[in-house]
Formats: structure tokens, C-alpha cells, sequence
């Protein structure tokens, strides 16, 4: 798929249109449709659109109804909604055309199961002085899962990716200019017009940690993560001693969307388990004052539980634990509380009196039988043995 830079400028009419934010800003439709189920060659359509990477609606030729997925959109007056309702049903009509073309084109059957895509969009950047630069324009065409044919916006140009496709591009290159760019981009200032609840400013929150590397022994993936930040357009950096390292060192996740509606980035680079170097993770963002920058601690967060990095501290834990206990063993013996096995005596086991009087000592008897012999304290302290006085 092909996404060019266009230099169209647009410039708002002060007191027609404001732009509740700045920054960057997309709209996006997405069609799908299919050759199964149809009935007279009508094929089975559906449609969503995306707004900042949101979805907005959708739309399915099987009901023909098109249902809000924002609240905002409910605020809309009927003739817009019905507008909007209107080009996506023309849309899939078209599609449809299109999807007829190329299966006679490819030769395939219409009882076989084929795919046509659609993709449109455009990326806008607006600034605080009311004015509007219309960033990518993207109209291109998939076919069952391989690209079919794009348009350049640069060149307003079409170019087909496969051969069997070099006859619409003809025809289109000899049409008139495609002016569905345009069209996008008046889409786009109206949504972001009713789009004024739900577009709240939000900081990033910025992490950064290191884990061992999945594919390189001896190595740490150390990742900035920046999360639940709105507008989407956000600027992170990985820095080696303040120096942003270049981008083709890096994995990046690119920005994704987050359940509520904010965006997270995250960025890896492959570093030395040993490294010394200071790292650092760099943020910059439409609603900071200044940017984030979070250093790495240099700790690694599996490092401990993984390999043999482990070995070490869990076999000195065993060793420091059997010392432990040696040591209290060896204090009871000393104490006489428990019997030194290497002496051959037993130290007799208490055992509670029957007669409640005092513990009770259990002696050998000669008959290999014990003997119960109670001990009762007379009055100067000594044992008496079963009520005997001690002789001195």
C-alpha cells in the first residue's frame, strides 16, 4: 500500500470552523466486501470508519443501517448523519462494480469466495492559527489479501500492483483527477467539529525497565513505554548518554490504541547485560510544558529468575540456611534440651502426669517395659521420687 505526502493547504474561514485541538488529526474508511451470500450479483458489504484511529461507526449492506459507536455522533443534525449514511451505501454500490470487474478479470468463479478491499484516508496537521495541512491522502484497493491498485497523490497518478489490474489504470489515469482526498478531509473537519467531548487532553505516562533479551544470550531489551497520552502524534526517544539513538537500532511497536481511548508507543533497543552506559527514555508531547525524561535504573526486571544468573544467590541461600540450623542444633546439645546423638545416652522424654502432680520421667524398666516415676518438689527444692523424700 502506498501513503503519500501531499502540499495541499486548506485555510479555515474564521467563524466557520474551529479546531478544538491541535496536532495531528486522521480519518479513515475501511470497506470490505465479499462475493459470497449475494443474490443478482449484489455482494455482501460492510464499512467502518475510523476517526484519530477511533471507530466511529460502521455500516453492513445486510440491514443497510449505519450505527454510531461515539456518543458524539449522536449530536450530529439529521441531514449530516443521512449524508454520511448515503456515501457509505454509494461506496459499497461502487465496490460492488469493482468486485465484478476483477473476478471477471482473474477468470474467477462467482460461486468461489473472493474478497475486495478498500481503503481511504487523510492525515491532516492543524496549528493555533486556524489553518490545515493535508499531511497523506490514501486511496488504495486490495484483492483477496494482495495489493491491487493505489493512487499518488504526489504524481495524482494510478498504479497497479499486478498485472491484471493494468487495465483500471488505464482507464482511471485517463479519467478525471480523483478528488476523494478533498472529500475526506471535509469529512474529517466536520467530525472533529462534533468530536469535542471525547477529545480530551491527556499526558503520557512514561516507563522505562529492561528484561533479558528472547534471542541474544548475555543481553538485556531495554524499552521506553509511553501510554494513556491523547492527542496520538507523540516524539520518543531512546538516549545513550543523552544522545537519541537512531531509529533503525530500535524496535518500535508504533503508536497503538489504548482501551480508553488513549495511545501508548513503546521502544526497545538490545543492550549488554553488563552495560554501564546511562540510558535514558525522552518524551515530548502536545500537553507537556516541557518534556518527560525517565532514567533507567539499570536494574533488570527477570534477570534473577532466569538462566544461570539464578545459581549462584539460590545455592548461597541453601548453604546460609543449613549453617543456620547446624548452629541451633548445636546450642540445644550444649544445653542438654535435646540428646547429643554421637554419646549413646537418650535424655529421657517428659511426658504429663497421669495425677496431675508434676511431670512424669520415663525410666527403662529391666523387663524392656517403662516406668513411670512421678517427680514432686519438697519443701527445700529437691525431687522427690513417686512422694520419697531425697536423701542428702
Amino acid at each position: 500500500m502506498i501513503l503519500e505526502t501531499a502540499t495541499l493547504r486548506v485555510v479555515f474561514l474564521s467563524g466557520l470552523f474551529v479546531l478544538t485541538l491541535g496536532g495531528k488529526h486522521s480519518l479513515h474508511y475501511l470497506y470490505t466486501i465479499q462475493s459470497r451470500n449475494s443474490t443478482d450479483r449484489m455482494y455482501e458489504f460492510s464499512a467502518v470508519t475510523l476517526l484519530d484511529d477511533r471507530q466511529i461507526d460502521s455500516y453492513s449492506s445486510t440491514d443497510g443501517v449505519r450505527t454510531p459507536k461515539q456518543d458524539w455522533l449522536k449530536e450530529m443534525k439529521e441531514s449530516e448523519w443521512t449524508a454520511g449514511a448515503d456515501k457509505l451505501k454509494y461506496d459499497g454500490q461502487y465496490l460492488n462494480n469493482i468486485l465484478d470487474i476483477q473476478m471477471k478479470t482473474f477468470r474467477h468463479d462467482e460461486s468461489d469466495h473472493h474478497t475486495l478491499q478498500w481503503r481511504i484516508g487523510c492525515e491532516v496537521e492543524t496549528d493555533s492559527g486556524g489553518s490545515l495541512s493535508v499531511l497523506n491522502c490514501i486511496n488504495e484497493y486490495g484483492y483477496d489479501g494482495q495489493n491491487l491498485i493505489s493512487y499518488n497523490w504526489t504524481s495524482k497518478r494510478w498504479s497497479a500492483s499486478v498485472s491484471q489490474a493494468k487495465v483500471l489504470e488505464e482507464e482511471w489515469n485517463a479519467g478525471p483527477v480523483d478528488r476523494r482526498c478533498e472529500d475526506c478531509v471535509e469529512w474529517l473537519k466536520n467530525y472533529l467539529r462534533y468530536n469535542t467531548s471525547d477529545t480530551k487532553l491527556t499526558k503520557p505516562e512514561v516507563h522505562a525497565f529492561a528484561k533479558k533479551s528472547t534471542t541474544n544470550s548475555g543481553k538485556l531489551t531495554l524499552t521506553c513505554l509511553a501510554t494513556g497520552f491523547y492527542p496520538k502524534d507523540v516524539r520518543l526517544d531512546v538516549r545513550k548518554f543523552q544522545t537519541s539513538l537512531p531509529e533503525h537500532l530500535l524496535t518500535s511497536s508504533g503508536v497503538r490504541p489504548n482501551g480508553d481511548g488513549t495511545y501508548q508507543l513503546r521502544k526497545s533497543v538490545e543492550i549488554q547485560e553488563d552495560e554501564k552506559a546511562d540510558y535514558d527514555c525522552y518524551v515530548n508531547h502536545v500537553t507537556l510544558e516541557k518534556p518527560i525524561i525517565i532514567q533507567w535504573d539499570k536494574m533488570c526486571f527477570d534477570c534473577q529468575s532466569s538462566g544461570s544468573g539464578a545459581v549462584g544467590p539460590v545455592i548461597g541461600g541453601v548453604v546460609g540456611l543449613l549453617l543456620i540450623i547446624g548452629l541451633i542444633i548445636f546450642v540445644l546439645i550444649k544445653k542438654g534440651i535435646i540428646a547429643n546423638p554421637c554419646s549413646g545416652n537418650a535424655t529421657p522424654a517428659l511426658q504429663a502426669p497421669p495425677n496431675g502432680n508434676g511431670p512424669v520421667m520415663t525410666n527403662g524398666a529391666a523387663n524392656g517395659h517403662a516406668e513411670e516415676v512421678s517427680l514432686v518438689p519438697n519443701g527445700n527444692g529437691h525431687i522427690h521420687e513417686n512422694g520419697t523424700p531425697a536423701t542428702a
